[in-house]
């Protein structure tokens, strides 16, 4: 009989599963068989048989997957597992999370959101029993205990688990399982660890070297080195790697690394790509240089240059075995990065296509892309995100985005950190989710996008930065449970990294106010606060901020016109004052967190237009207008407020002066209310994370 102070279930299941390794493996196998299987299940208190019929049938696994290790997921087993996820809303069918950043508390609440708990909640509730969660976090911490047993991550483990798979788990008198599968394999050496702090050489360079720069053409480096002069870096700290000139542009030229006269912080390559072979070994023999950034591209992309390509990533792994370090490597396949405090822009965009005006009072983000295209378009389009930092990826030849996130996750000066991923290295993923947890609890956002949603986009993604996309669901739900806010698409992720950067001080919570004066745009934003996993709710008005709206329409003789609820049509006939009088009362409500604000710019009595014609000096010059009163009403106030300018290009003016003065604008109802709606589900998540954490 087993003494209950010293009893531990956990232990007892992985030390079978560690002799039935053993077994299998002296006889060749690397999966149970099926007397093996019966014993493992015997060893947590469960039988291998069929369950009762009409119980509900889960599915509970462990499978190392190749960017996340051991990756933990339940949900729907039986019949219902081999329907198709598309068929459920998100986190129905199943939930993941990563074996290293959950425990069986915080998985259990995970898995409170699929239909199967839903199914054994109602089911005990009907039976009179108690609700399964006590039984469901013993079982999943014994799954989690065994994960972690038999990781990667345990350097004692002389196993490593590969798949273990319990479906059709019932949970009744006695808990039994349908079926199972368990598979193993030997430990794998994984790469040597990069030295992420020569990160700050790359950003802050305070010497730069190119190669690659023709003396009589506008070829790609000779972009770079004018794009390097003209953001302002010094000539004196630049210097050209070209035999047979002494300068180019009014910069020094040497004869190659082993000509210069000091050790470079970044060396940016911009030569052929069948160049670049030679050159990095030589990079890695002189022990010249800190930072490298490789531009060019099809280095890995086809088949003809993988193996190579995979042979120099080995050789520039088996340098970071230096007592230094050696250098890093930034690309290939690589954009360029622009670094406003290194005083430098080294994309090869030429300037006048792409300027980048400062929009923040003091820049706070960073964009880690790997796609240089994706950073340019996002910019140009939006030039509000307005970050401090732009780096692009590419290849990750070395650098890889768990490294760049890891970095950035520290730096006291970085608020929000927006990131565009392809794909994983072996392993990075789980790299870039402990990264992401890394970075929410030190109070920082991380808003992600990933491409390769779809077989045919997997494709594409192969053949641009040689990546391989990985499951996205998988990837939503582990990145979700890290703290990330994860982006569906390129509007969406615009969209989460604005607004995470022009909220990110503001306190959230889940009562929404709604004003407009256009019906449509009221009911709008009451339509839009519902998200396939989180909903905002109309706050009800106290009957002092009733009683204070219907006192400023009085004032502005619209009473008769309008009823006061939430969310509320003013009437078109309500001037610039009105909309910020009564959204001051909303936020004055202590049942209201967040407003959302229609500052209707075609209506006749707002201050919306450039010049009026019909109403000289009524337009954006009057300091009775929005563009005057709002920011600092955003300001003063702790909750959010957003914007919303839904008109054409004769208001760009408008929404223009309001975000360069730091309002959260949008330019229709239904995009700034979802983005709300997200950010806020982000941010109470992060705020949960935190509190766990503390």
């Amino acid at each position: 009989m087993n003494d209950r102070s010293t009893f531990n279930p956990g232990a007892t299941v992985n030390a079978v599963a560690g002799e039935l390794f053993k077994q299998a493996a002296s006889e060749g196998r690397d999966a149970l068989n099926a007397a093996e299987l019966e014993k493992f299940v015997a060893s947590f208190g469960a039988a291998l048989a069929e369950g009762t019929p009409g119980g509900v049938d889960l599915r509970i696994e462990l499978n190392n997957t190749r960017e996340f290790g051991i990756v933990i997921t339940a949900g729907q087993g039986g019949i219902d597992a081999q329907l198709d996820r598309d068929n459920f809303r998100k986190d129905r069918a199943s939930v993941s999370a990563s074996v290293e950043l959950t425990d069986a508390a915080d998985f259990l609440g995970l898995f409170r959101r699929t239909l199967a708990y839903r199914k054994m909640a109602a089911l005990a509730q009907r039976d009179g029993r108690r609700p399964p969660d006590q039984v469901l976090e013993f079982c999943f911490g014994l799954m989690l205990g065994l994960a972690r047993e038999y990781s990667a991550a345990n350097p004692q483990a002389p196993f490593v688990l590969r798949t273990l798979e319990l479906d059709s788990v019932q949970f009744n008198k006695k808990p039994t399982v349908g079926s199972a599968r368990f598979e193993f394999g030997a430990p794998v050496a994984g790469r040597l660890p990069r030295p992420v702090h020569k990160i700050d050489k790359l950003i802050h360079p305070q010497s730069i070297g190119i190669i690659g720069v023709s003396a009589t053409s506008m070829n790609f480096g000779r972009i770079i080195l004018k794009n390097l002069m003209g953001s302002g870096y010094p000539k004196e700290k630049l210097t050209i790697l070209r035999p047979g000139e002494t300068e180019i542009d009014g910069v020094r030229c040497v004869e190659s690394l082993k000509a210069l006269d000091h050790k470079l912080d970044l060396l940016i390559v911009a030569v052929a790509a069948d160049a670049v072979y030679g050159l990095v070994d030589e990079i890695i023999e002189t022990d010249a240089v800190e930072s490298v950034m490789l531009i060019p591209g099809s280095l890995g992309e086809t088949a003809k240059s993988r193996e190579p390509a995979a042979a120099l990533a080995a050789r520039i792994n088996a340098a970071h075995g230096r007592p230094d370090g050696g250098p890093i490597f930034l690309g290939a396949n690589c954009l360029g990065v622009v670094s406003h405090p290194g005083g430098y822009d080294s994309w090869f965009i030429p300037l006048e296509r792409l300027p980048k005006p400062q929009k923040k009072p003091e820049r706070n983000s960073v964009m880690l892309s790997q796609s240089g295209a994706f950073m340019i378009t996002r910019l140009s389009q939006n030039p509000w995100l307005d970050p401090r930092f732009m780096l692009a990826l590419g290849n990750q030849t070395d650098l890889t985005h768990g490294d760049m996130l890891g970095f950035f996750a520290e730096r006291p000066d970085i608020e929000t950190i927006g990131v565009y991923i392809e794909g994983f290295k072996d392993g990075d993923g789980l790299d870039f989710a402990k990264a992401v947890r890394k970075a929410v609890v030190s109070g920082k956002q991380v808003v992600v996008y990933k491409s390769g949603r779809t077989e045919a986009g997997a494709g594409g993604v192969m053949g641009h930065t040689a990546s391989i996309a990985g499951d996205p669901v998988l990837f939503e739900s582990v990145l979700r449970q890290a703290g990330a806010i994860v982006a569906d698409d390129f509007n969406t992720f615009d969209d989460l990294f604005y607004i995470a950067g022009a909220l990110h001080h503001k306190t959230v919570g889940k009562r929404i106010g709604a004003i407009s004066g256009a019906g449509f745009e009221a009911v709008g934003m009451a339509d839009s606060i519902v998200s396939e996993t989180f909903a905002l709710d109309m706050g009800v008005l106290e009957d002092a901020t009733v009683k204070r709206v219907e006192e400023i329409l009085a004032a502005k003789r619209l009473d008769a016109l309008v009823e006061v609820r939430n969310p509320i049509d003013i009437n078109p006939g309500a001037d610039d004052e009105a909309h910020l009088l009564i959204t001051q009362a909303f936020l004055d409500d202590p049942n209201i967190d967040a407003v959302v604000v229609g500052l209707d710019p075609t209506a006749p009595s707002i201050r919306a237009l450039e010049s009026s014609t019909l109403r000289p000096g009524f337009d954006l010059s009057d300091p009775k207008g929005t563009v005057h009163l709002m920011p600092p009403l955003v300001e003063r106030n702790d909750k959010p407020v957003i914007g919303i300018v839904d008109g054409g290009v004769l208001y760009d003016a408008m929404a223009a002066r309001l975000m360069d003065q730091g309002v959260c604008v949008f330019r229709n109802c239904g995009r700034g209310t979802r983005a709300l709606v997200r950010y806020v589900e982000a941010r109470l998540n992060a705020d949960a994370i935190k509190n766990r954490n503390q």
